[in-house]
């Protein structure tokens, strides 16, 4: 006589155990829907187990190279994106000085020694306090209403804290605003590498020509990771 199989199934700390036995019936006599119910507990426990842990995908050496591969040239395209901006502003600005020379040449008129002193004081003090008050001092220099100074501080917080020796090793952008590179700003000065007001002029003097306000800039830096 052929021997009877019964499945018992026990569920542990969510481990399904099953036991097969030959010649024992584990469940009450005649009963097959108790071994169908045994069944469908244990595929039911193995599909949980199967949601809980899944597959994680391990890279293989050479898909870590591609990806690191991957990850370069892309900051390289972009580094390339920002110095060819800045180039372009660059120019514009060459131009844009030259007029306003020709400008000032035309408009120059005789000054008494006290509007001469008084104009002197006033630009010097533009100059003075720490960079976020020059940068502010300057402003209306460019047209800017102080509403717009929110935006630039967001803007400068990123790229470099307001750090005045802010260097960047994978671009080689530097200073305040990110000149790329950094001695593009020697043209107002020599000491570029850590004077807050020559990278600061430079700075407002790009984001005019380029965006035109520090809140265009912003919302493009926002946009493209750069300005």
């Amino acid at each position: 006589m052929k021997a009877k199989r019964s499945v018992a199934a026990l569920s542990v700390a969510g481990i399904a155990v099953v036991t097969v036995v030959a010649g024992v019936d584990l469940f009450s006599a005649g009963s097959s829907s108790a071994s169908g119910r045994a069944e469908l507990a244990v595929m039911n426990s193995e599909k949980a187990q199967a949601v809980k842990q899944p597959t994680q995908k391990i890279l293989t050496a050479q898909e870590q190279a591609e990806e690191a591969i991957r990850i370069r040239n892309q900051v390289e395209a972009q580094a390339q994106e920002m110095k060819a901006s800045q180039d372009a502003a660059e120019r514009e600005l060459v131009a844009k000085n030259a007029a306003l020379k020709r400008y000032q040449a035309l408009q120059k008129t005789d000054r008494s020694s006290r509007e001469e002193r008084a104009s002197r004081d006033a630009e010097r003090k533009k100059f003075e306090g720490t960079p976020k008050q020059i940068a502010m001092n300057l402003l209306p220099d460019h047209g800017w209403s102080q509403g717009q100074f929110s935006c630039l501080e967001k803007l400068w917080n990123k790229e470099s804290r307001w750090n005045p020796r802010a260097d960047n090793p994978s671009s080689s952008a530097y200073g305040i605003a990110q000149a790329l590179p950094g001695n593009r700003m020697a043209s107002y000065g020599a000491d570029w590498r850590t004077n807050p007001v020559v990278q600061i002029k430079w700075g407002l003097d790009y984001i005019e020509v380029r965006y035109g306000s520090p809140c265009s800039a912003w919302s493009h830096s926002q946009a493209k990771g750069w300005y």
